[in-house]
């Protein structure tokens, strides 16, 4: 299900301020997940080559798209980047304790936050309007202002169902951070594009600092 949802949430991405929408290549897990700073638009990986130097870079699109762009973030060779990444994730590791800590507490929040009896309250309602509607209906009546009152739960359903199911996800992924974290014995020595896409994000890149955020909330930055 995750799997399928981040396919969606790939695939419908739109940045910068034009809200332009983005393809994005599945082949490399930072695709569509590094952002700029500066200028709110995605990161692309380009194949460099200045003044004969070949290299691998990251660069936000309104510079690689627009002519006169006004945005001057800053160009990352995808090593560097790798390299930060992997340092974000070594970062949580050594304060395991304090990161748990903070999951713990962000798990507890979703838990408040949900709204386990929101649907049940909602379906008596619904069943004692259908039951109104085909008094009404059948006594020739006007039923208009009841269907359109079921209509309106229907959706205030559907909604609560979404936030609720939203609300599932995230507990996922803060549970999937927090068993990485407790079964992880030792620092990350190279990066891991299957564990980038389990636990990370967005990642943005500023002048100096990027700032990775991990699925489960927690946001640490490192200095370029």
């Amino acid at each position: 299900m995750q799997v399928q949802e981040e396919m969606v949430r790939r695939g419908n991405i739109r940045s910068g301020k034009g809200r332009k929408k983005r393809v994005y290549s599945s082949k490399y897990a930072l695709s569509i997940i590094v952002y700029c700073g500066e200028c709110g638009d995605i990161y692309r990986r380009v194949h460099w080559n200045n003044r004969g130097c070949k290299s691998i870079v990251w660069r936000c699109v309104s510079r690689l798209e627009g002519k006169g762009a006004t945005c001057n973030s800053p160009t990352i060779k995808e090593e560097v980047l790798q390299q930060i990444v992997v340092d974000a994730i070594n970062q949580t590791l050594s304060s395991k304790d304090d990161f748990l800590s903070t999951l713990q507490d962000n798990i507890d929040r979703v838990i408040s936050e949900a709204d386990h009896g929101a649907t049940a309250d909602i379906d008596v309602k619904l069943k004692e309007l259908q039951n109104e509607l085909l008094r009404l209906a059948n006594g020739k009546a006007d039923y208009e202002e009841v269907a359109e009152e079921i209509y309106s739960l229907r959706e205030l359903k559907q909604n609560k169902l979404i936030a609720n199911a939203e609300r599932e996800g995230k507990r996922q992924r803060i549970d999937e951070m927090a068993q990485f974290l407790k079964e992880q014995p030792y620092e990350l020595k190279e990066y891991d594009e299957q564990l980038v896409r389990m636990l990370v994000e967005k990642v943005t890149i500023y002048e100096g600092e990027i700032s990775i955020e991990f699925k489960s909330g927690v946001e640490v930055d490192v200095e370029i």
